[in-house]
């Protein structure tokens, strides 16, 4: 049995919404919101958009953080998690992101080839 594959490397400006929701709820957030102002209260409520989406304690973790007033997109590094985390065809992507599969191959290939998986039989040198 293999373990699954990691996802990509987090971006610095995406990286703190990593920490509070995980990867595939950055991603739902970053789906949600993205592009768009949000309000994150200290003390959000059930009726909270961000709330009902990741819950009230990490809503409120999210409102602790130094974050921009506009949520980024993302939609590069969405691109990469789903297509080397997940396995996803550029076409499916494209889709899900409302891009161009000319567009998402670009964020791919920007983004250079993925890190071939460590094979635990290879034993380290030094």
């Amino acid at each position: 049995m293999t373990d699954a594959p990691e996802a990509p490397p987090t971006p610095a400006h995406l990286a703190p919404l990593v920490d509070v929701l995980g990867v595939d709820g950055a991603i739902a957030f970053l789906l949600e919101f993205g592009g768009a102002e949000v309000w994150l209260g200290a003390a959000p409520g059930a009726r909270s958009r961000v709330a009902r989406l990741v819950g009230e304690d990490r809503a409120a973790a999210l409102a602790a953080l130094p974050l921009p007033r506009r949520v980024p997109l993302g939609k590069p590094w969405i691109a990469r998690v789903w297509r080397h985390r997940d396995g996803l065809p550029v076409a499916e992507i494209a889709r899900r992101l409302h891009a161009s599969d000319v567009t998402v191959r670009g964020w791919l290939k920007a983004a250079g080839p993925a890190a071939p998986a460590a094979d635990p039989r290879q034993p380290r040198l030094l």
